[in-house]
């Protein structure tokens, strides 16, 4: 502290030092002073010193503060105040601030170029940024903060680099990540800053960052935040998940599919009142709204808008954004964004469409929302932004929806139009805007119309039929004639506007109109003034404004020639195109032609399907208008500069490509029909395929059936054979006596044998249980390592021929199980054959006797043979004991063998210990004797002390002997 009170200016007799003096001083205390204290003090001084003298720290400390970070990590303190230095140095925002009162113009430029040579030094060393990415790691305040802001500087002066440093640093953005679960407000809130600023325009990051669970996260932060109602740390994560999904396909999806969508639902719910929003609000529901045109925007694929509009409408989103859309008290913005919202969410969708359909507005009568809101588009009183946005909800409405073109275009027709007039269509209010005196009105009232005839030429042809009643008395006229009486007022009709707008949309409306539809283009031939009139204004050579006017002119007596079928003799194809060469020449109208494409408000509307414009003066042309026009505007010219012998063959051609086409249609109706047909033979054939299989099980069952009742059969047929046999002699049935006690007698025979062989599996299991206790002393008797080993060995054979031989015998044991249920079998048969003897041989007193003395005899071998059953059961489980036995025996003899095993791999360890031993001490002394030796020591070697040794014991044993 005594260094930092000389130099920061305790009280001196001498000159004060300059700012640029005193920071080198502290660079050089920090460089070289071995105290921590000091070199804290002196971070902590430049510190101070860093936003005053910006350019001096930076130039002089940015090395020592980055040493301070690599070598000081364990002084959070000195490691903050170095951060912040850092901070401060590289930073804009404190110089942005104080140069805000400040009247120099390039002062912001000049602090923009400091910051990024700072940041540009600083991040050359890629090592700085993954030091300051390791320093963010830590859990303490004093460094996690400081840390955090200065690398959200630094990818704001330098993102792209900053980006791909981050990037290629192992699990650098997963270490971001970490910030958002950060339990302190602060450094949550400052994370979600850093990651906005990591993730502007760089998908690879945008992945990561999604597929580390950021979704989630901030979905939460949102909904602890209060959705809508939340502060300004809202509207910093929806401007993050913008960051996230806009084009970038892979988010998005990831985003669907994680059902992510069903959680925006609560941020749209409004209440009844909805006066008094804040301002946070409505930015945080304007940038919610922003988030959902993201995920339904026209240019994301088709495939993954159209999941995302099906899972809006599931969930129920779809149904509150109509909410906020007939809801009362709406900010104007909102309500504008709103309707820019249900307008993509609905284009292209049916089902989403036909729920639009269905909505009522609350009021009394209830009206369909379509008509509140073209009674909006129609209403000159209302915003300009507001009514751009109706018009595109309402194209959006039409677009691939033939169903709501039909529902538009017949509340035009006669049939259908209300004849009490008490409530309003959206066709009435589309003719009164084309027809009303405000040129802003006739233009959105013309490309609506426009869009209910796009694509569909059945409606083109019905439109045809609406009749307008002018003025009282006067008879009604179509549609069509209206718009080109209009057209051909011109400037006569007093409108507010530009007067250019009004002819501008109806020429789009004709053109769309007649396009691909030859009844309409006949119907507009008709009239003699409209050749006339669009000649004329072809012909002319008017202002810039007027080239518009001409351009869409030729476009529309362009398509008269293309789509012409010659009905009308005056305006055949050929006539004219003579007309076009006598009044205005041919390169004239092509040059015309091409006045529309050439315009700058044309490639603007060909852009993106949502008109806007910055006035109303720019509203000129349609982006479906200028897809036609592209179309078009080829084909026009050729047709122009073909003659007539070209188009009789064009036509030919046509005509032949018809009746391909009829052919076509005919052989494909034809093939359908057939495809039905054979779906049909095929559903048959499969129905008789299974009743087939079906009568073929029957069929089996019946022959099996059969045959049983054919054994049946031959079996009673014997039986009664044997029966006559018995009646007809009596020695029959001694005979079959005869034969049933032979069968008894080899009964008898094979119950000894079996019995045999199991006094000899016993005897041999006798041998192995008297071969296990010789074993038993065995074990108990080794007492050395080989004898243990060759013991155990030998067991371990007995023990494995053992438990082979005991297999064997539970497989003997088993077959004679198997050969007594036989013999029991057996038995029975013999049984029931005895029991179906004829009763009627009971007649005679021999017979009874023999056969009650052959039940007897029969009764008594069952008992017998049931007693020998039990006999062998428990043979089996007394074998099955001792087996048992015998495992166990196995058992310990192998934990002994390993045990025994152990010890000698011990014991073998302790030999070697001891000749390495043995071995040190014999080096030892052979180098202590060779000492000795060198000193002049005499020493005696081994050989000659042992054989010293065996002289002395040899003089001892003279002298016992003498003695």
């Amino acid at each position: 502290m005594n260094f930092l009170r000389g130099v920061m200016g305790g009280p001196s007799a001498g000159p004060q030092p300059s700012g640029a003096e005193t920071i080198q001083k502290l660079c050089d205390r920090v460089a070289s002073s071995t105290l921590l204290d000091d070199r804290r003090d002196a971070v902590r001084a430049l510190k101070s010193l860093s936003k005053k003298y910006r350019l001096e720290v930076g130039i002089q400390a940015m090395e020592h503060l980055v040493r301070v970070l690599q070598t000081d990590r364990s002084d959070s303190e000195i490691i903050g105040y170095a951060l912040d230095t850092l901070y401060n140095v590289i930073s804009n925002d404190l110089e942005e601030e104080e140069q805000d009162d400040s009247e120099e113009e390039n002062s912001p430029k000049q602090v923009d170029d400091l910051g990024s040579q700072f940041t540009e030094i600083f991040i050359k060393q890629q090592e700085n940024v993954t030091l300051l990415l390791t320093l963010v790691e830590e859990f303490d305040f004093h460094v996690r903060w400081p840390g955090v802001k200065l690398l959200t500087s630094l990818l704001k002066q330098q993102g792209p680099q900053v980006q791909q440093i981050i990037l290629v640093s192992p699990m650098g953005v997963s270490r971001l990540m970490d910030l958002l679960a950060d339990s302190r407000e602060v450094i949550r809130n400052d994370g979600v800053l850093l990651l906005q600023q990591l993730t502007k325009s760089n998908a690879a990051i945008q992945k990561i960052v999604a597929f580390e669970n950021a979704f989630e996260r901030l979905l939460d932060i949102i909904t602890e935040e209060g959705n809508s109602d939340g502060g300004i740390v809202v509207e910093d994560c929806l401007l993050l998940l913008q960051n996230l999904l806009k084009n970038n396909n892979s988010n998005q999806n990831f985003f669907k599919e994680g059902s992510y969508i069903q959680r925006m639902k609560p941020w749209f719910e409004v209440g009844d009142d909805n006066c008094g929003w804040s301002a946070q609000k409505v930015t945080n529901l304007h940038l919610m709204l922003q988030l959902v045109r993201v995920l339904v925007s026209p240019t994301n694929p088709p495939g993954a808008t159209s999941s995302c509009q099906k899972a809006m409408f599931h969930c129920g989103l779809l149904q509150q954004l109509c909410t906020i859309l007939m809801a009362t008290g709406v900010p104007a913005d909102i309500l504008t964004e709103t309707i820019n919202t249900v307008s993509e969410v609905i284009r292209g969708c049916q089902m989403n469409q036909d729920y639009f359909a269905s909505v009522n507005a609350p009021s009394n009568p209830p009206r369909p929302a379509i008509v509140v809101l073209l009674m909006s588009m129609v209403n000159e009183r209302q915003p300009f932004v507001l009514r751009c946005a109706v018009l595109y909800c309402f194209q959006c409405f039409l677009y691939k929806n033939q169903k709501g073109q039909g529902e538009i275009v017949s509340t035009l027709l006669p049939s259908t139009i209300d004849a009490t007039g008490n409530s309003v269509s959206a066709g009435q209010l589309l003719c009164g805007g084309l027809f009303s005196t405000d040129s802003l009105s006739n233009w959105c009232a013309a490309v609506a119309l426009a869009h209910a005839l796009q694509e569909n030429a059945t409606l083109k042809e019905q439109l045809l039929r609406v009749q307008l009643a002018t003025s009282i008395g006067n008879p009604p006229v179509s549609l069509l004639q209206q718009c080109t009486n209009i057209l051909s007022q011109g400037d006569k009709i007093d409108r507010r506007g530009s007067k250019v707008q009004t002819r501008v949309g109806l020429l789009m409306l004709l053109c769309t109109w007649l396009s691909n539809c030859s009844i309409a283009v006949t119907h507009f031939l008709h009239n003699p003034a409209n050749v006339p009139f669009l000649t004329g204004q072809i012909a002319e050579n008017l202002g810039e404004e007027e080239q518009l006017v001409q351009g869409l002119c030729a476009l529309l007596l362009g398509i008269s020639i293309y789509y012409n079928d010659n009905s009308l003799e005056n305006y055949r194809k050929e006539k004219l195109k003579q007309l076009i060469e006598k009044r205005i020449g041919r390169e004239n109208f092509i040059e015309k032609l091409g006045f529309i494409s050439k315009h700058e408000l044309y490639s603007r509307a060909a852009q993106k399907p949502q008109p806007s414009f910055s006035s109303p003066d720019h509203m000129m042309f349609d982006h479906e208008f200028t897809k036609l026009v592209k179309e078009l505007e080829g084909v026009i010219s050729k047709a122009i500069y073909k003659s007539s012998e070209e188009d009789k063959k064009e036509e030919e051609v046509k005509k032949t490509l018809e009746q391909h086409d009829n052919i076509v249609t005919h052989y494909k109706k034809v093939i359908r029909e057939q495809d039905q047909e054979l779906e049909e033979l095929k559903q048959q054939v499969n129905t008789l395929k299974s009743q087939n299989e079906q009568l073929q099980t029957t069929v089996t069952q019946q022959v099996s059936q059969i045959q049983q009742h054919k054994d049946q059969y031959n079996l009673l047929k014997v039986q009664l054979g044997k029966d006559n046999q018995h009646h007809n002699s009596h020695s029959d049935t001694v005979q079959v006596n005869g034969i049933q006690v032979e069968e008894v007698s080899k009964l008898k025979e094979e119950l000894e044998e079996w019995k045999n062989k199991h006094e000899l599996l016993q005897g041999q299991l006798r041998e192995k249980d008297s071969l296990i206790e010789k074993l038993k002393p065995l074990q108990l008797e080794m007492g050395t390592e080989q004898s243990s080993q060759m013991s155990k060995s030998s067991g371990l054979e007995h023990n494995n021929e053992l438990q082979k031989e005991l297999e064997m015998l539970r497989t003997q044991i088993q077959l004679q199980s198997a050969e007594i249920s036989k013999l029991q079998a057996e038995n029975q048969k013999l049984q029931v054959m005895n029991t179906s003897t004829d009763p009627a041989l009971s007649d005679t007193s021999a017979t009874a006797a023999k056969n009650l003395e052959l039940e007897g005899r029969l009764v008594q071998e069952v008992k017998e043979l049931k007693s020998e059953v039990k006999a062998l059961s428990e043979e089996k489980a007394s074998l099955k004991q001792h087996l048992d036995s015998s495992n166990s025996t196995v058992a310990i003899l192998q934990d002994e063998k390993s045990k025994l095993q152990q010890e000698v791999a011990e014991s073998k360890k302790e030999q070697d210990d001891l000749l390495v031993l043995l071995a040190d001490q014999d080096q030892k002394l052979s180098a202590l004797k060779n000492k000795l030796k060198d000193l002049g020591v005499p020493v005696e070697d081994e050989d000659d002390i042992e054989s010293g040794d065996q002289a002395d014991e040899d003089e001892d044993g003279d002298e016992e002997e003498q003695d």
